[in-house]
Formats: structure tokens, C-alpha cells, sequence
């Protein structure tokens, strides 16, 4: 009786062992333990978190970025130079980051796109009903200017905000040409 009860226990261990065993193997893990997609995840929430957090970050630059693996591809567009820099900098001192490939492109000096930048501001943002997205600390509507053609990039909460966005941006002297990249937040 002893002898059997210790078997099946025996059987039981080995099972579980074998399960084990299998599921690590479909799961595959990196070296501090944890699933690839488990870093994969902290590592675009680390990313997405450190670039929020740049202290020059605003309404007239754009970034974004893509993880694969230890990889981390900085793109968008920005005013400063110094910006460029700073999100690599932040970027590459996360955990979990090899390497940053940083692709951000600065946008030329411009009294003229200054000039559009500001106009666009005033009047996007000086919307009654657009209005409620500039009391973000990081408004989420961007405005990008490049060689006098704007590109609104970002999200907002309905069609229709999205819409007045767009019609707005299309008001402003001097500026050639608008595109409306803006998503509809879930």
C-alpha cells in the first residue's frame, strides 16, 4: 500500500516535471528569468514612460518608437537637436535595452514654420471644444511643421474633434499643405 501510494506520487512528480519542462520550452525566457514578452512589455512601457518625461518634450515634436527584442527604434520628428540626444540617452540606460537605433529627424531652423507653428497652436487649441486638450501636461495633439507642410499627429477622443482638428489646421495662412494623422483614442 505504502509502495504504491509512493509510486503514484513519484508518477505525479514526474508529470508535473514534464509539464513544466514543456511550458518553459514554449515560453521562451531571457536571462533574468522572465518570458520575452514579459520584457518585451516593461521595455515598451519604460520606453514609452522615459519619453513622456523629457523635460523639452512638446506639442511641436513627434516621437515614437518600435521594440524588438533588446532593440529599441527611436523615430518622429523634433525642434531641437537636444532633444534627439536626450531620448537616446534615456532610452539606452533602461533595463532590458542593447541597443537604440535612433532615427528621429530634426526639423530645420525656420522663422516661417515658427511663424506656422504658432498659428496652428492658436488655432487649434484655441477651439472651444479642442480646448479641453491643452490642459495636458503634453497636449496630445501634435503639430508638425516641416518646410511649411503640417502634419497633426496624435490622438483625440471622437471622430468629430478629430474632424474640427483637421479643419482648423487648414485655416493658417502660409502653410501649404495639412495631413491629418490623428487616432481616435479606445
Amino acid at each position: 500500500m505504502e509502495n504504491d501510494l509512493f509510486r503514484r506520487c513519484l508518477l505525479l512528480s514526474a508529470a508535473l516535471v514534464c509539464t513544466s519542462v514543456a511550458w518553459a520550452q514554449d515560453k521562451p525566457r531571457d536571462r533574468a528569468g522572465g518570458t520575452v514578452d514579459q520584457v518585451q512589455n516593461h521595455i515598451t512601457r519604460e520606453v514609452r514612460h522615459e519619453l513622456l518625461m523629457l523635460p523639452y518634450y512638446g506639442v511641436f515634436d513627434n516621437l515614437a518608437f518600435r521594440v524588438e527584442g533588446g532593440t529599441v527604434t527611436l523615430l518622429g520628428q523634433v525642434t531641437r537637436p537636444t532633444l534627439k540626444s536626450d531620448a537616446e540617452a534615456a532610452v539606452k540606460q533602461i533595463e532590458g535595452v542593447g541597443k537604440v537605433n535612433n532615427q528621429i529627424e530634426v526639423l530645420p531652423l525656420s522663422p516661417n514654420d515658427d511663424r506656422i507653428r504658432m498659428a496652428e497652436y492658436r488655432a487649434i487649441y484655441g477651439q472651444p471644444v479642442l480646448r479641453q486638450y491643452a490642459l495636458r501636461a503634453v497636449p496630445p495633439i501634435h503639430i508638425i511643421v516641416n518646410n511649411g507642410n503640417v502634419t497633426l499627429v496624435g490622438a483625440v477622443s471622437s471622430e468629430g474633434d478629430r474632424t474640427l482638428a483637421g479643419l482648423q489646421a487648414n485655416t493658417v495662412a502660409g502653410a501649404f499643405s495639412v495631413t491629418n494623422h490623428l487616432q481616435i483614442e479606445p
